[in-house]
C-alpha cells in the first residue's frame, strides 16, 4: 500500500495516463496542469464534460475501448472519480498487468450535496453513484483526496452507507480504503497569475469577487443577501461576478444583473484565462457562501492573488490557511459575514495582499507537481515489489 511518500525527487521518468471521463471544470484543469508541470510523460485519455451521470455509468466502457488501442502502454494509470474503476479494469485486464491504478478524487457522490430537485434523489437511485465510488476505492492501488476533509468526510460517511445494505456490508473496507488514501492538494498556475499582478490594486472603491460555478451548491442566495446589505448601508463598492452559467443556474443571477447593475464592473464567463486573471488581480475581497467544496481551487487562485477571503468555518477551508489568519479571514455565522464584510470595505488594510500571497504561494504547481511525481514513482515502485513477492 502507498502508505508514504518517497524521499528523494524521481529520476526515471515515467509515463503516466490520466483516463479522465468528464474533461471539463477543475477536472480538465487539474489534468492540463499535471501535464504541464511533471518531470514525467503525461498523457490525458478523456471524454467531453457533460452528462455526469451517464459518464458514470458508461465512460468506463468507451475508455477501455481507447485503452486497448493504444501502443504504448503507461507505467501507471491516475483515474477520476467519474471513472467506475472496476468496470474499466475488468475490460482492460489482458492489457494491464501490473500497472498501478490510482484514483484521484476531485468529489465523491457520498457526500456532494445533491440538488433536492433531482429526480434520482427522490426515486433512491443517487446511491448508485455514491457505489461506484466505493468499489472504484475498493480496487484502486492507492487513493488521492484533494483535502483531508474530503477525505475524512468520505471514510466517515462510508460506514453509514454500508450500513444501508442488508447483510455482508464489508465494514473492514472502510479502514483498507482509508489505509491507502492520501491528500495531495490540486496545484494553480501561480506564474500565470504572475503575469498581470499589479504595483497597487484599485481602492475607489474595493473590487468584491465571486468566481465559482453558478450553482446552487455555491449557495450564491447568501452572498448576494450579505451585499444588499452593504449597499442598503449605503458603503461604496465594485462587483464582479465570474464563473461558469449553467442551463439550470440560480435565477438570483439574473435578479442580481439587474439590482446591482451600478456596482457591476464584469458579469459572466470571463472569455479568456487572461482576462480572468486580469479581473482577480483588481479584486480585494473574497467572501465565500459556499456549501460544497472538497478543496476549492477558486478560492486559492483569488488568495494567491491578493483577494482577502472572507471564509466559513466548515468544508475544506480552515486546513488551506494557516490557523494565525483564521480571526482575520473567517466568519462564524451570517451576521458575522456582513460585520466582517463592513469593516474590510470601509477599513481595508493592503498589508494583507502579501499575506493571502504568501498563503497561496505553497499550492503552486511547482510545489504539487513535485508531490505528484513523487507519489506516482513510489505507486510504481511498490507495484512492481508486491508482484514480485
Amino acid at each position: 500500500m502507498l502508505t508514504h511518500y518517497c524521499n528523494f525527487y524521481p529520476v526515471m521518468k515515467l509515463n503516466i495516463l490520466i483516463v479522465e471521463p468528464f474533461f471539463a471544470g477543475s477536472h480538465a484543469i487539474w489534468a492540463q496542469g499535471y501535464v504541464e508541470n511533471s518531470i514525467h510523460n503525461v498523457s490525458i485519455l478523456s471524454l467531453p464534460g457533460r452528462h455526469w451521470k451517464w459518464r458514470m455509468h458508461g465512460g468506463a466502457i468507451t475508455l477501455a475501448e481507447k485503452f486497448n488501442e493504444l501502443s504504448q502502454l503507461p507505467d501507471v494509470i491516475i483515474a477520476s472519480d467519474m471513472l467506475d474503476v472496476s468496470l474499466f479494469i475488468s475490460l482492460v485486464r489482458h492489457k494491464i498487468g501490473d500497472i498501478p491504478v490510482i484514483t484521484y478524487f476531485h468529489e465523491n457522490q457520498l457526500t456532494y450535496p445533491w440538488s433536492s430537485a433531482d429526480s434520482d434523489v427522490g426515486n433512491g437511485r443517487d446511491a448508485h453513484y455514491g457505489f461506484i465510488n466505493y468499489t472504484s476505492a475498493m480496487i484502486s492501488d492507492g487513493i488521492l483526496f484533494n483535502s483531508h476533509f474530503h477525505l475524512n468526510s468520505f471514510t466517515s460517511t462510508l460506514e453509514t452507507f454500508l450500513h444501508s445494505f442488508p447483510d455482508y456490508q464489508n465494514y473492514s473496507e472502510v479502514s483498507h480504503i482509508r489505509n491507502k488514501s492520501k491528500v495531495i492538494y490540486p496545484g494553480i498556475d501561480t506564474e500565470l497569475f504572475d503575469l498581470f499582478q499589479l504595483t497597487a490594486k484599485p481602492s475607489d472603491p474595493l473590487l468584491i469577487i465571486w468566481n465559482h460555478r453558478w450553482e446552487y451548491d455555491k449557495n450564491p442566495e447568501e452572498f448576494f443577501k450579505a451585499l444588499k446589505i452593504i449597499k442598503k448601508n449605503s458603503i461604496p463598492f465594485k462587483l464582479a461576478v465570474l464563473g461558469e452559467k449553467y442551463h439550470n443556474s440560480p435565477k438570483i443571477f439574473g435578479d442580481i444583473q439587474s439590482e446591482f447593475c451600478e456596482h457591476i464592473v464584469h458579469f459572466g464567463f470571463a472569455d479568456n484565462i487572461e482576462d480572468y486573471a486580469k479581473i482577480l488581480q483588481s479584486g480585494s475581497i473574497l467572501p465565500v457562501t459556499s456549501n460544497q467544496d472538497f478543496f476549492g481551487i477558486s478560492i486559492i487562485e483569488a488568495i494567491y492573488c491578493g483577494l482577502q477571503p472572507l471564509l466559513p468555518v466548515r468544508l475544506s477551508y480552515p486546513e488551506l490557511i494557516p490557523k494565525e489568519y483564521h480571526d482575520k479571514l473567517f466568519y462564524s455565522d451570517f451576521d458575522d459575514l456582513v460585520r466582517k464584510l463592513e469593516t474590510t470595505l470601509t477599513g481595508y488594510d493592503h498589508s494583507i495582499e502579501n499575506i493571502c500571497r504568501s498563503i497561496g504561494i505553497k499550492y503552486s504547481w511547482a510545489v504539487i507537481g513535485k508531490k505528484l511525481d513523487e507519489f506516482m514513482q513510489l505507486a510504481v515502485s511498490e507495484k512492481k515489489t508486491k508482484d514480485t513477492t
